[in-house]
């Protein structure tokens, strides 16, 4: 018996897995470039948003339709894949259909995974009809032109191939163990792919076996060119999802993060016993920042930079922000997809410089994102709360605020009238302090 097949087999998948491992190793060097931020504390609720949240899928549910949908894609996707690992057991070992033993439990799965595939193929297409016939308005953004739209349809047209491939694989090895063919012993129960016997009618065992093979191979790349799209994709959420849930933020929302510095010195100004040019102690001479806030990619946490990398691009962030309801600029999701394409193209820069970044004279602040879109937030945390894999938008918003604030003086006209004022007053108007309380007399 020829061990070319395994070999092939072999050699194709250690190419796709070696090519996937290249593209995590990137992602995860990207991910290196922000500012370190602790994430040691409450390990416990950590998990337990994990669970329910990345695995639970509790808040996709919020929108029955497309939460319904998107769980039959997803469990799919996981149950499926233990008929990937025979494929890959039987792509090395060169048997058939290596789990068969087992029996009424396999018969079981087989069956299953049947139904399984059928029901993602109708969910994919309803997918396809919500994007491309009904058009729903959260994807006819303008940051949903071009390739965002094309890579949603993409990954679209990919399940339905892999679905449709493996339904074929099934019908076509029902077939053969119907004409007693070699090497196709009775095993599985096929309660889709039973369907398509008709198409099979009267072929010769040569015949089946080729489409049978040519189905199982292309199942099989299909899965490996399949998860290195995903570095590609935003469908990096598949993988990501976990440790984004994991990371997210467990401070209560509306809670702001105070620098450290701008706390300690106003503690000083406060403090009439304090010695402004007394040195700093020890250990706490590198306390006050090289920026405040941030202008591009690097000077986010890693946790936002995952954060990039996490989003689905579903619109759900900016379907509920009230800024972008009343016709502004500003899109929360877009302020994700341009982090993440600053994020892809800093990692190409280093990429192309061996390892090291060198200045391109651009940044994530006014190359991808205005002042018109961060001025535009009203900070109330409803992006924040509608993400299904709970990334944080309005953090990066925040930072970005601050550069322009703190480093910039850039802040626009009515709020820096309103500092004026409470320098000045002690209160946002414009009204000596002698009358603050004037209109109480109203």
């Amino acid at each position: 018996m020829s061990i070319l097949p395994q070999v092939i087999f072999a050699i194709v998948f250690f190419i796709g897995i070696g090519y996937f491992a290249n593209s995590v190793r990137k992602i995860a060097r990207n991910i290196k470039l922000g500012q370190d931020v602790d994430t040691s504390d409450n390990k416990p609720q950590r998990w337990k948003n994990m669970a329910r949240i990345a695995l639970g899928q509790s808040k996709m549910v919020t929108r029955p339709i497309a939460g319904f949908l998107h769980i039959i894609v997803y469990v799919g996707f996981v149950v499926i894949n233990i008929e990937v690992l025979e494929i890959i057991i039987d792509g090395f070992t060169g048997q058939h259909r290596i789990f068969s033993p087992a029996g009424d439990i396999y018969n079981i799965l087989i069956g299953s995974f049947e139904l399984l595939a059928f029901a993602v193929l109708v969910a994919v297409i309803i997918f396809w009809i919500r994007r491309n016939v009904i058009k729903l308005k959260r994807f006819m953004s303008s940051e949903m032109k071009g390739w965002p739209k094309s890579d949603g349809n993409i990954i679209l047209y990919f399940e339905v191939v892999l679905m449709c491939l493996f339904l074929t694989m099934n019908g076509t090895d029902l077939q053969l163990q119907l004409n007693g063919a070699e090497g196709y012993h009775t095993a599985g129960s096929f309660p889709i792919s039973q369907w398509l016997l008709p198409l099979f009618d009267g072929l010769s065992n040569a015949t089946l076996i080729i489409i049978e093979r040519t189905a199982w191979w292309l199942h099989i790349i299909g899965i490996l060119v399949f998860l290195n799209y995903l570095y590609f994709s935003k469908h990096l959420h598949i993988l990501l999802a976990f440790p984004n849930t994991f990371y997210g933020n467990l401070k209560p929302k509306g809670q702001f993060d105070n620098l450290e510095a701008v706390t300690n010195e106003v503690k000083m100004m406060m403090d009439p016993d304090a010695d402004p040019f007394a040195a700093a102690p020890e250990g706490e001479e590198d306390a006050v920042p090289a920026k405040f806030g941030a202008s591009d990619v690097q000077d986010l946490s890693w946790v936002n930079l995952l954060n990039a990398y996490t989003c689905t691009e579903c619109g759900r962030c900016t379907d509920e922000c009230p800024a972008n309801q009343t016709g502004k600029k500003l899109s929360p999701r877009k302020i994700m997809m341009d982090t993440r394409d600053r994020l892809v193209e800093v990692g190409k820069n280093i990429d192309a410089n061996k390892g090291e970044f060198v200045d391109d004279g651009k940044q994530l602040l006014g190359d991808y994102i205005t002042n018109e879109e961060l001025w535009a937030c009203t900070s109330c945390n409803a992006c924040v709360e509608a993400c299904p894999v709970s990334i944080d938008p309005l953090n990066i918003i925040m930072q970005m605020r601050q550069y322009l604030v703190m480093e910039q003086s850039a802040a626009p006209m009515e709020l820096n009238n309103m500092m004026t004022n409470i320098e000045n007053n002690g209160a946002p108007w414009p009204y000596n302090q002698m009358d603050r309380l004037n209109w109480k007399d109203e």
